[in-house]
């Protein structure tokens, strides 16, 4: 989607597309990190990253829409998507807790 983006966008538009390809990919990144973190506390951690940068992609997503750059299928889609992924780690972040405690 990012490539469509930017092939159809002028200069002034690829920070708002280069934010949602960073904070997008940075989630599958820092779950990956969390798999070998070096105590529960760091796995606990990188999972929290992950969880925030899912809300920072759903705040990209959200602002592509209203400035419609995507229609109304593609943003529900997506936005689905990052909330799924935003229940799954608070999820887990909340087990690691109970687990903890």
């Amino acid at each position: 989607m990012v490539r469509h983006l930017l092939k159809n966008s002028t200069y002034a538009e690829h920070p708002i597309f280069t934010q949602i390809l960073k904070c997008g990919t940075s989630i599958g990144a820092n779950i990956r990190e969390a798999e070998h973190g070096e105590s529960s506390e760091d796995f606990k951690h990188k999972l929290k990253i992950a969880l925030k940068e899912a809300n920072e992609s759903l705040y990209w997503l959200e602002i592509l829409y209203q400035a419609e750059y995507m229609d109304t299928s593609q943003y529900e889609s997506m936005k689905s998507d990052c909330i799924e992924l935003n229940k799954l780690l608070i999820s887990i972040i909340n087990t690691i807790n109970k687990n903890t405690n």
